[in-house]
């Protein structure tokens, strides 16, 4: 990829001709229109920071499709599976919307995520192959989760359908919630620092999950108060799902290579 710095009449067909083009605004007009980037002050700097911005937003972006994906993809396999055994609905359809509307609302403080320095080193490009592998491999671990609430709630506790549907309403919420810090990072999640609206986002809307059965609206939606022992259960298994997609992680991207290609040329300023 090359790069063309110009301002005049005579630098117009490069500026054109360049991969990227880049004019001052105080070059002449056709400078100015045969460019693709044009510095309002004399400072290329602003290019390599433009480029780390770029960057940022692009490993955030990756992150919220990833996670987004992944989760809705195992409550999907959950959901249709577990409506095939169950007499009753595993959640009913408000329950669902109050689901995606509650582990929406951390992900609005994704763009503010901190980005680990790997993840803007080297360029990226979008590659739906990794999305897709992401998306099965973390969303059947938290279908296997899901499973494992479902024997919890049926086999052990004899939970009733409305004690069910709150449960897995919590043990989805909180583990959608967490699975957010693990995998915003490649890195052991305790070594990345989350953005401070990030995690207040989150914590915030994990303490309304887990008060969801006593808070005014609770009965509308059909749930229930839990007893304490499934919310010690909820908890334990919540905790294992996130050893074990930490694990994953770790095992995921160790076999994933990411290819320095064409998303890693080089510009060069004339």
């Amino acid at each position: 990829m090359a790069g063309y710095l110009g301002d005049g009449i005579n630098d117009a067909p490069a500026l054109h001709a360049a991969d990227v083009g880049v004019s001052v605004n105080s070059a002449v007009d056709v400078a100015r229109e045969a460019a693709d980037i044009i510095l309002l002050e004399r400072d290329l700097g602003v290019l390599g920071r433009g480029v780390d911005d770029g960057r940022k937003t692009f490993a955030n972006t990756m992150k919220y499709i990833s996670i987004t994906t992944s989760a809705n993809f195992g409550n999907m396999v959950s959901m249709a599976l577990a409506s095939l055994f169950l007499p009753f609905l595993p959640l009913l359809a408000k329950q669902i919307l109050l689901n995606n509307f509650l582990s929406d609302l951390p992900s609005l403080a994704i763009s503010t995520d901190n980005v680990d320095e790997d993840q803007t080193r080297t360029p990226r490009h979008w590659d739906i192959a990794f999305v897709r592998r992401f998306m099965l491999t973390f969303g059947l671990v938290s279908s296997f989760f899901d499973f494992m609430t479902f024997g919890f709630l049926i086999f052990v506790t004899h939970a009733t359908a409305q004690t069910f549907q709150t449960a897995w309403f919590i043990e989805s919420l909180i583990t959608e919630l967490a699975i957010v810090l693990v995998v915003r990072t490649r890195k052991a999640f305790w070594q990345s620092r989350p953005s401070a609206l990030l995690v207040w986002m989150t914590a915030g809307t994990f303490l309304v999950a887990v008060a969801t059965p006593t808070l005014p609206y609770a009965a509308w939606f059909g749930f229930v108060p839990l007893p304490l022992p499934i919310m010690a259960g909820l908890f334990a298994i919540t905790i294992m799902y996130l050893i074990a997609s930490e694990a994953t992680k770790h095992w995921f991207f160790s076999g994933t290579h990411v290819s320095p290609t064409r998303d890693a040329a080089r510009v060069h300023i004339i």
